[in-house]
Parts: structure tokens; C-alpha cells; sequence
């Protein structure tokens, strides 16, 4: 009888309860560098924490030992001391999913930036997820529509994919992610933005991105000057909404500039809480991260995460550390090459350098043969550049460079695109197959 008089009153008393438990305060015992040391606060791995009363600042744990937990902040640290009292959310980050996201622009807390008001998100799911397993994932058979011809030609890129795009700075990398943010096919495409500097944020979504590009995507920005921990987080943010797409069975495109500032990230925040360096300075967690990030993207069971990694090769070095470890982990790799932008040969992709890993598995044995005939011309060029160029090749010696020297400029308007130029993947075939008739009629 008591017990039936007491359960309207159930959810009073423990919310009665809550507030009348004793709240957990920690103590910041150091600040260095990046990291801050916390006593007092039982936490783990990921947890997120608030430290400071006036002007509290959120931070997430990313290691714990003995004497407290080390946090990262994910603001300024203007104001944090010794003695600071940290309290413990007791919760892990989420992420905004759903269609009112589609054309919002947001940060590595999901938090839109634009000016445009509150998200209207179908809720949040966790930040944390556990990648597709092998044997789940369907095998990649469609193609995916890039509308750059020099891509659906000659480096298919298939649904589900991960291919990176290998490039020094200056020579049209985010060009080139503008263009298939326009021009794909996918229903959904997510961009992130990391470590870019401010002034560039804009002038991308403005004149390379451009209304009809927002609209139909999702962009998440994390500047260079914010902490490391935000990009770090960025680059997972936009991963799980990405995935949270395919998880409603959509075909999605993950575009992320760069990968490359998303391992330095993370060798800030090894170096900060002790990690031994080790190759050019970054610390074997750098590594381990990029492989859980890049493992992510890809297909499952259903949908598909078609991943484009911008990586930026150190002083035009294809084999430093992360371009050699990124090449070692994605489905392909696209070269931008340093001088064909100098000359205004945009894209600046180096198709002979590129390869797409499942080029053969998406493109019938008929298409395969049409783009091995212009890579055969193109590289007899290539081994012959030499001589033509001190004029000491003799016409009629080559068929295939006779060939590349009678056609030249039709090779070259075939490979070149404009930035406004949109090109459909079947017009794109025919275009090769026509070139491929001038090249074996010379």
C-alpha cells in the first residue's frame, strides 16, 4: 500500500536524490603546454570536464595516470592556474546528425559558426565509433561521379573508396575538392576543413564551394590558431556525421584538407603528455590514429563513405612520414605535381603518377583499355621528353610519341578543366574515346 502511495512521487525523490549528493570537485595541479593536470576528479579516457567557475572552459581527458588526469582544452586557457577548481560532465561528446544540417557550417564541437542559428538535428549520437568490420563491408563494384574528367577516366574513383590526394602547398588542392564537392554524384557530402588558415575559410565557401556546393553539404571548420585537441576532433566529427549518413544507407563523400594537419595535431597532443617522439618527431600514436580515422570511411553493410584525404607532402617529399603511412593505408593516391600548376595546367593532376587500387573493379574491360591507351601515349612522351626538348628526336622513331607530339594540345584539353566546368562521367568516356581514335589514327 505504501509502495503504490510513493511511485507518483518516484521521480521527485530521485532527483531529490541527485541534488542532494555531494558534488565532486578536482583541483588543477599544473599547467604545461597543452596539458593540464588534474586531482581529484575520477574520469577516464574521453570524458569531458569544465574547469573554472566565472569563464569555465571545456576540456576532454586524454590520459590518466596516478596523481590525476591530463586534459586537453578545447578553448583559450586564459585565467587557469594552480587550484582551479575542475568539475566532471560526466558525459562524452555527441554529434548533430540529420538533414537540417545539409548547407550549415560548424566546429569541432558541432557548434554552428555561420550565423544562420541553432542546428536543427535529429539528435546526437556518440563521437566515438567502432569501425565496419572486414567481413561486413560490401565489396566496391559502382563508380563514383567526381565530374573531373582526369578522375573518372583515367583514376576511377569507386563508391566507398579512400583515395588521397598527394600535393605541396600552393598547387590547387582545395580547387580540386571544390570541384568535386560540385560536380559528384553522392547523395551527401561532408567537408573538413582543418588547420586552414582563417582568411582561406571563407574565400573556399564563397568562390570555391559556392551556393550550389553548400547546399548540398555539410562543412566543418577548425583553424589553425584553435587548440590541437579541436582539430583532432574536427577530423572525427566530420568522420562520425559522415557515418551517420551511411548508417541510413546514403552514399556519402568525406572530403577532409588536410590529413596531414590532422597527424600534426596529434603530435601535439603525444608530445604534451610524454610520448617518446619517434619518426620526424611524431610519436607512434600518430600513426595508430590515422588508421583508425582512415578505416572508418569505406563501405558497410549498407551505404557507402567515399573518403578524398588531402595529405601535404614536406617540401614536395612523397615519402616523408605521413604521405608514405596515409599511402600505405588508403585504396589509391592522386598526385598534384608542383609543375603543371606553374604553368596553368589545372587540375594539376600527374596521371601517370595516380593510381586508383579499383579502377579494374568499376570500370568495364572496355574503359580500361580506353584509359591504358592515353596513359601509353602519355608516357612515351615522358620517356622521350628529353630529347624532344634539345630536338634531337627523330619523327617516325615512336608511333606512341609521334602521336603525343601530333596531339598535344588535344591531350592536353582533354586533361585540363575549368573550375566552373562540370563534366558527367559518361560524356567524360566518350570525350577519351574520341581522343583515344586521333591518338591510334596518327
Amino acid at each position: 500500500m505504501t509502495t503504490t502511495l510513493l511511485r507518483p512521487y518516484a521521480d521527485d525523490f530521485a532527483r531529490a536524490l541527485d541534488a542532494a549528493r555531494p558534488e565532486r570537485v578536482g583541483r588543477v595541479t599544473r599547467v604545461v603546454g597543452l596539458t593540464i593536470e588534474i586531482a581529484g576528479l575520477d574520469c577516464v579516457s574521453g570524458d569531458l570536464v569544465t574547469i573554472g567557475d566565472a569563464n569555465p572552459v571545456d576540456a576532454e581527458v586524454v590520459a590518466t595516470s596516478t596523481t590525476g588526469v591530463h586534459v586537453m582544452p578545447l578553448g583559450r586557457t586564459d585565467g587557469i592556474g594552480t587550484g582551479t577548481p575542475a568539475r566532471s560532465k560526466g558525459t562524452r561528446a555527441l554529434v548533430p546528425t540529420g538533414a537540417g544540417l545539409f548547407g550549415r557550417v560548424v566546429d569541432g564541437l558541432g557548434r554552428p559558426i555561420d550565423g544562420k542559428g541553432p542546428l536543427v538535428s535529429d539528435g546526437g549520437v556518440p563521437l566515438a565509433n567502432e569501425s565496419p568490420s572486414a567481413m561486413q563491408r560490401a565489396r566496391i563494384t559502382d563508380a563514383l561521379q567526381t565530374g573531373v574528367r582526369v578522375l573518372d577516366t583515367l583514376t576511377t574513383v569507386g563508391r566507398g573508396q579512400r583515395l588521397g590526394l598527394f600535393a605541396g602547398s600552393g598547387v590547387g588542392k582545395s580547387s580540386l575538392l571544390s570541384m568535386i564537392a560540385r560536380g559528384t554524384d553522392a547523395e551527401v557530402s561532408v567537408i573538413a576543413l582543418v588547420g586552414e588558415r582563417g582568411r582561406e575559410v571563407r574565400e573556399f565557401l564563397e568562390d570555391d564551394l559556392g551556393p550550389a556546393g553548400l547546399a548540398r553539404s555539410i562543412v566543418v571548420v577548425s583553424t589553425s590558431d584553435e587548440p590541437a585537441l579541436m582539430r583532432l576532433r574536427a577530423a572525427f566529427l566530420a568522420t562520425r556525421i559522415a557515418e551517420s549518413f551511411r548508417d541510413e544507407g546514403k552514399d556519402v563523400v568525406l572530403m577532409m584538407d588536410s590529413l596531414t594537419r590532422v597527424a600534426m595535431a596529434q603530435r601535439e597532443i603525444g608530445l604534451s603528455v610524454g610520448e617518446p617522439p619517434a619518426t620526424r618527431g611524431y610519436p607512434p600514436s600518430t600513426f595508430s590514429i590515422l588508421a583508425q580515422l582512415l578505416e572508418r570511411a569505406g563501405t558497410a553493410d549498407r551505404g557507402s563513405v567515399t573518403g578524398l584525404y588531402t595529405v601535404l607532402v614536406d617540401g614536395d617529399d612523397h615519402n616523408e612520414p605521413i604521405a608514405d603511412a596515409a599511402r600505405s593505408i588508403l585504396d589509391g593516391h592522386v598526385v598534384l605535381d608542383r609543375k603543371l600548376a606553374i604553368i596553368g595546367h589545372f587540375p594539376s593532376v600527374d596521371a601517370l603518377a595516380s593510381v586508383s587500387r579499383v579502377a579494374s573493379k568499376v570500370n568495364s574491360a572496355e574503359r580500361e583499355e580506353l584509359a591504358m591507351q592515353l596513359r601509353k601515349v602519355m608516357a612515351a612522351r615522358a620517356r622521350a621528353q628529353d630529347l624532344i626538348d634539345v630536338g634531337a628526336y627523330q619523327s617516325g622513331t615512336n608511333p606512341l610519341v609521334d602521336a603525343a607530339v601530333a596531339y598535344e594540345d588535344d591531350i592536353n584539353a582533354f586533361l585540363r578543366q575549368r573550375m566552373d566546368d562540370h563534366t558527367e562521367a559518361e560524356h567524360a568516356w566518350s570525350q577519351l574515346a574520341q581522343l583515344d581514335r586521333l591518338l591510334g589514327g596518327a
